[in-house]
């Protein structure tokens, strides 16, 4: 079915996305097996043996089914299904087959299952894992998503140990599962869940990377751990798209995902090596995505609402009911980087979420971020009704940088910590709740506890 999803915040609905599984009028089975030939027919006795070979085979409406075993093979979805007929790549009802990249090679951008250029697909119940390159400038993928696919699930996959495996001036970038809107295209209807994606060497890149012209899509239920760079990123501005207006990715949700243990400092990125800044879900340059009910914890930076290029603001987007602790920075961080572009988060809404004791490192200019971080050209945003617990060593609630930006909202937040209350604005700190409302004459129906501290 389709599932209406709207956004009360904003007043209008983001966008039709098919959230279900597909009604599928299965015309045939393939079943391919470690024992079996690829001359075989693909009856359950009689099974094929290599995935691709299966699929070769298929037609719309046809399931190929795949036992357990490690399959040392590259995989692309040669033709598409069609409405109610999905080309549908499943494992064997309780079994775990392995699609496995050990010792294949890899020229350029590559993937060991791409899904290029088809539509109406379901992959599913696979571990894609040991992908690896020590080869410079490659980018090397787990899932690849592109070429103007609609109608696309990739459910209850393990995607793991995807490595490109040079130093940070070789290029050193890959993807456990990458979503790239690359043609005049969109792609629509783009389903990821379920998915466990850890221990990949991404580089400069992400863990699940939604890119470029999409235009309707979930990320939901995903567990993503264990990397050195960013869990979950919807980008734009990145050329991905060689069409300016198709170069972001627009109208989706990022929902009901755990992100945990992301550490830069395990990676290439320099900036990464004193400060992890690397970050659990991030929305740069894109518009109308919604971000609700995660759980982000243990890493860099929690969420970021953020863009790094101008021209592409991050912009009509809803941060929501979500749960972030334990980062070592930043809990929520909204603006461009301060003096790096002139990017700009507009017409956002951080609302309902609860931060918890995030900012257990100082940041890059040596101060506390902020559970909350607002940096440059910060407009028209909403920061409303959030429970942000503060470290009480060391923490500060709210932390605007700098002048730059207008018109955000805060109000009926509420605070709470057991050591000295910090709010920073514009640069000037303030411990009284009364001086810190007076500053940004924001905050009159916020509230704040300040207990004392339990002794032991």
């Amino acid at each position: 079915m389709l599932i209406q999803l709207h956004s009360t915040a904003l007043g209008r609905s983001v966008t039709e996305i098919n959230t279900s599984t597909p009604a599928l009028n299965n015309i045939h089975a393939y079943y391919v097996s470690i024992t079996g030939s690829d001359v075989n027919d693909g009856t359950i006795t009689s099974p094929i043996r290599s995935i691709h070979m299966a699929l070769s085979k298929a037609s719309p409406g046809d399931s190929i089914i795949v036992r357990k075993g490690v399959y040392t093979e590259k995989i692309s979805f040669p033709k598409s299904g069609l409405p109610g007929k999905y080309i549908t790549l499943k494992a064997y009802a309780g079994e775990n087959p392995i699609i496995d990249g050990a010792g294949l090679t890899i020229t350029g951008k590559e993937a060991l299952v791409t899904i290029s250029n088809v539509r109406f697909i379901l992959f599913e119940g696979f571990d894609v894992c040991n992908y690896k390159s020590t080869i410079p400038w490659v980018n090397i993928n787990g899932i690849l998503l592109n070429g103007g696919s609609k109608n696309i699930i990739v459910r209850n996959n393990k995607i793991h140990n995807i490595e490109h495996n040079v130093i940070a001036t070789d290029g050193r970038s890959g993807h456990g599962i990458e979503i790239v809107g690359n043609t005049d295209v969109a792609m629509t209807n783009i389903l990821v869940e379920g998915n466990e994606i850890h221990d990949c060497n991404t580089g400069y890149s992400e863990n699940l990377t939604i890119n470029g012209y999409v235009d309707g899509f979930e990320i939901r239920n995903n567990k993503i751990y264990n990397g050195e760079n960013i869990g979950i990123v919807a980008a734009g501005g990145y050329g991905a798209n060689s069409n300016p207006a198709y170069n972001y990715v627009r109208n989706g949700v990022i929902a009901d995902n755990e992100v945990f243990n992301i550490d830069g400092s395990t990676g290439p990125i320099p900036a990464y090596s004193e400060h992890n800044g690397a970050i659990g879900i991030y929305v740069d340059g894109a518009r109308n995505i919604i971000v609700e009910r995660n759980r982000v914890h243990d890493s860099g930076r929690g969420i970021g609402i953020v863009s790094e290029t101008d021209g592409f603001p991050t912009q009509e987007c809803i941060v929501r009911n979500n749960f972030v602790y334990n980062c070592s920075l930043s809990g929520i961080s909204v603006g461009g980087y301060i003096g790096y572009t002139g990017a700009e988060t507009n017409k956002c809404k951080i609302i309902n979420n609860t931060l918890y004791q995030n900012n257990k490192d100082l940041g890059y200019f040596k101060e506390i971020e902020g559970e909350i971080r607002l940096t440059e050209n910060c407009t028209n945003n909403s920061i409303l009704n959030n429970s942000i617990y503060a470290n009480p060593e060391n923490d500060v609630f709210i932390h605007k940088y700098t002048a730059t930006g207008s018109n955000n909202k805060i109000d009926s937040n509420f605070y709470y910590t057991t050591g000295e209350p910090q709010w920073i604005w514009n640069g000037t700190t303030y411990t009284d709740f009364s001086a810190w409302k007076n500053a940004c004459k924001e905050d009159a129906h916020s509230s704040i506890r300040i207990d004392e501290p339990h002794l032991k």
